[in-house]
């Protein structure tokens, strides 16, 4: 599903001798697992979440989503893979708050240009299942930290990606909402059948996915 051959990322390469991010990193997600990455703030964690969405591209080595390299895709087709085949959750939520709980669920189909009949009964399937349904015409506005992941999170499952990316999706909340959130995360992935990777400060929330990997000053470990 996720692969990252040789990976090595640095900024500012041009103007001197850069900032090395991350270190000839090489790793393989199979279809179905759960990852954590666990590492501390800095420590490139962000930065290989970047690299793995599409977002920004690797100084050198090869990052491949699906069998496809990524550095072969324009920038308009990497949006394209984003768009239907993985699936973002933010530490900051990113919902817009002038739109109903509703609507910020089904962002990523309006911008596809779907069609309110095609994927309404999606819309309300997720929040059902994250015990919101009855907030699904409530500003976002109006929902506590963890009521807004778990909205984030079915904004992210709207399209059923098949890799799920979350970069600290508990890092804003308190700690029983974030396991709360975090198990609820790792039971609708299962759910959907979809891969997932996540980065997180905490060892024991990442002690939750099938397996736990460790990051320092960009050089990963994933024995």
């Amino acid at each position: 599903m996720l692969a990252f051959s040789h990976v090595s990322k640095t900024y500012g390469e041009t103007v001197g001798a850069g900032l090395t991010a991350l270190h000839d990193v090489s790793f393989q997600v199979p279809s179905g697992r759960r990852v954590a990455i666990v590492g501390r703030s800095g420590s490139g964690k962000s930065t290989l979440l970047h690299l793995a969405a599409g977002i920004d591209l690797p100084t050198r080595g090869k990052v491949e989503v699906l069998g496809k390299d990524l550095s072969s895709f324009s920038d308009r087709d990497r949006t394209l893979l984003r768009r239907n085949e993985i699936g973002l959750v933010f530490q900051f939520f990113h919902l817009l708050p002038h739109l109903p709980v509703r609507e910020n669920v089904a962002l990523p189909a309006l911008v596809a240009g779907g069609k309110p009949r095609d994927f309404e009964p999606r819309v309300l399937e997720l929040l059902d299942r994250v015990s919101l349904a009855d907030r699904a015409g409530d500003p976002v506005s109006n929902l506590s930290g963890g009521e807004m992941q778990r909205v984030a999170i079915c904004r992210a499952l709207l399209r059923r990606p098949r890799l799920i990316l979350a970069d600290e999706p508990t890092g804003n909340l308190d700690d029983e909402n974030s396991w709360l959130v975090l198990e609820l995360m790792l039971e609708l992935v299962t759910r959907e059948k979809a891969t997932l990777l996540y980065v997180t400060h905490s060892r024991e929330l990442a002690g939750l996915a099938d397996e736990t990997w460790r990051i320092h000053s960009g050089v990963l470990d994933a024995a």
